[in-house]
C-alpha cells in the first residue's frame, strides 16, 4: 500500500470519530433539555429581570432609611419609658436648707482659741483626749449627712411608696434605739438590718428641738399589708408632740412589733416625724389600746400627708429593715389570734417536651431531673453540702511543723531527768 493511500485512510477514520462525537454531544445535550424543560421552565420564564436587580439596589436608598438612622434598643425604651414633664415631676415638700451665715474675722479667731489644746488640760502628754460622738453625728449630719440619708431613701424607694412624686431632705436627726437587753441596745441607721425579736418592744426616740415645737411621729410597714400592696401597715402614731419629749404627746395608734411573714423576705420600717405649725385635731384617727386588728391599722401615708399637708412638713427619717424569725410563730397565735401565713416562692413552668420511655442519646440522670421538682432537687443538693461540712471542727494543734528528732530526744531525756 502507498504512503498516500495511508495518510488519506487515517484522515478519514478521524473525520469520522469526530463527526460522531459532535453527534453524541448534541443528542445528549438535546435530551437533557427536553428533561430540564419539564422541571426548570416554569421558574426559568421567571427569573428577574435587569430592571429587578436596578430596584434592588436601590431599594435601601429609596424605601428603607438609611441604618444611621434606625434608633437602638436602648433609645427605643428610653423613648417609651421617658417621663413625663408634668406628671413625673418631682416636688420637694421638706423644708429648705438653712442658708449659713457670712463668717467674721472675730468667728475664725474665736474658733482657732478652741482649737488649741492648752497644756494645764492634759495631766499626761500620753493621755487621750475624749471626743463627743454625739457632736460629730451632728456635724457630720449637718455637712453631707441628710444628704446621703436623702440618697438612701430613694434607692430604697421609700420616697415614691410614701409621697409618689414628692420628696423632702431630712433635716432633722433622728436618734431611735430598740433595747435588746439590759446593757446593749439595738439601733436604728439607715436600712440596716433587725431580727423581728429585736423590736418587739417600743423603742426610744430622741431628736433636737426647741421646747415650743410641736412634732408627729409615724411609723410604717411598706411591705407588709397581707391584701393590698399599694397599702401599709400602721405600727406607731404620736402626734402634738411637745418638743422632743414623746411622754407628753397624744397617741394616737399604740405600738405594734413589726411581724414579717415568713418567706416574704425583708420589710422596710419607716420612721417620719412631721413638724406642725399648729396643734392638730386627730380624734378621727385615733385606734383603741389595744389595737390588734390589722384592718384598722391599715394606712396610707399618701392620703394622711394630702389630708394634713398644710400643717404638717416632713423633717426626720430613719428606716431599719425587718425579716422573720421564730418569735413571730407566737406573736401570730397569741397576740394577733390568727394562724402564721407563710409564703413560698413558686417557680414559673417551663415547657419540656413529653417524656419519652427510651429517650435517645439522653443523659439519663440529667434527663430525668428535668421532670422533677425543682424544690426537690435543691434539698438534695443542700443535704449534700450539709454532709461535707462539719459542725463542730477540730482545733488545730499548735505545732503545725513536726519537731525535728534531735529536739524531740532532747525534751524526752528532760522529762526522764525531771521524774528521776
Amino acid at each position: 500500500m502507498s504512503a498516500v493511500y495511508i495518510a488519506g485512510k487515517s484522515i478519514k477514520q478521524g473525520l469520522s470519530k469526530n463527526v460522531l462525537k459532535n453527534v453524541y454531544f448534541i443528542q445528549v445535550r438535546f435530551i437533557r433539555k427536553e428533561k430540564e424543560s419539564r422541571y426548570l421552565g416554569f421558574y426559568k420564564r421567571r427569573l428577574p429581570s435587569l430592571e429587578y436587580w436596578a430596584r434592588k439596589e436601590k431599594y435601601r436608598s429609596t424605601v428603607l432609611k438609611p441604618l444611621e438612622e434606625i434608633p437602638s434598643l436602648k433609645d427605643r425604651l428610653q423613648e417609651l419609658n421617658a417621663p413625663d414633664p408634668v406628671l413625673d415631676r418631682k416636688i420637694d415638700i421638706g423644708f429648705s436648707r438653712s442658708e449659713k451665715k457670712n463668717i467674721t474675722v472675730q468667728d475664725r479667731l474665736e474658733w482657732r482659741k478652741a482649737c488649741k489644746i492648752s497644756k494645764t488640760q492634759l495631766s499626761d502628754e500620753n493621755e487621750l483626749r475624749k471626743l463627743d460622738l454625739a457632736t460629730i453625728k451632728k456635724d457630720s449630719f449637718e455637712l453631707e449627712g441628710s444628704v446621703q440619708l436623702q440618697n438612701l431613701a430613694e434607692h430604697y424607694g421609700i420616697y415614691s411608696h410614701l409621697y409618689q412624686h414628692g420628696y423632702f431632705t431630712p433635716r432633722v436627726p433622728l436618734n431611735i434605739r430598740y433595747d435588746y437587753d439590759e446593757e446593749y441596745v439595738s439601733p436604728v441607721h439607715s436600712g440596716n438590718i433587725l431580727q423581728a425579736s429585736e423590736v418587739s418592744k417600743v423603742p426610744n426616740v430622741s431628736f433636737d428641738s426647741k421646747p415650743d415645737d410641736l412634732w408627729t411621729l409615724v411609723l410604717t410597714n411598706l411591705d407588709g399589708h397581707l391584701l393590698d400592696t399599694n397599702s401599709e401597715y400602721l405600727h406607731w402614731f404620736m402626734g402634738n408632740i411637745k418638743g422632743n419629749n414623746l411622754k407628753s404627746g397624744e397617741i394616737i395608734c399604740d405600738y405594734l412589733q413589726p411581724f414579717p411573714m415568713r418567706g416574704t423576705g425583708y420589710h422596710r420600717l419607716v420612721f417620719v416625724l412631721y413638724k406642725q405649725n399648729k396643734k392638730i385635731d386627730f380624734s378621727s384617727m385615733k385606734k383603741s389600746i389595744p389595737c390588734l386588728s390589722l384592718e384598722q391599722r391599715t394606712f396610707k401615708t399618701f392620703d394622711f400627708y394630702k389630708e394634713l399637708q398644710d400643717f404638717l412638713t416632713p423633717a426626720g427619717l430613719a428606716f431599719y429593715q425587718c425579716i422573720w424569725d421564730e418569735s413571730l410563730t407566737d406573736f401570730f397565735h397569741n397576740v394577733l389570734n390568727m394562724q402564721e401565713p407563710i409564703f413560698e416562692y413558686i417557680e414559673k413552668p417551663l415547657y419540656i417536651k413529653p417524656q419519652v420511655h427510651f429517650p435517645h442519646l439522653e443523659p439519663f440522670n440529667l434527663y430525668l431531673d428535668r421532670y422533677r421538682d425543682p424544690k426537690e432537687i435543691k434539698k438534695e443538693v443542700l443535704l449534700k453540702r450539709l454532709k461535707t461540712i462539719e459542725p463542730f471542727p477540730r482545733r488545730a494543734s499548735n505545732a503545725q511543723i513536726p519537731l525535728p528528732p534531735q529536739t524531740r530526744q532532747l525534751l524526752v531525756f528532760l522529762a526522764e531527768t525531771r521524774h528521776v
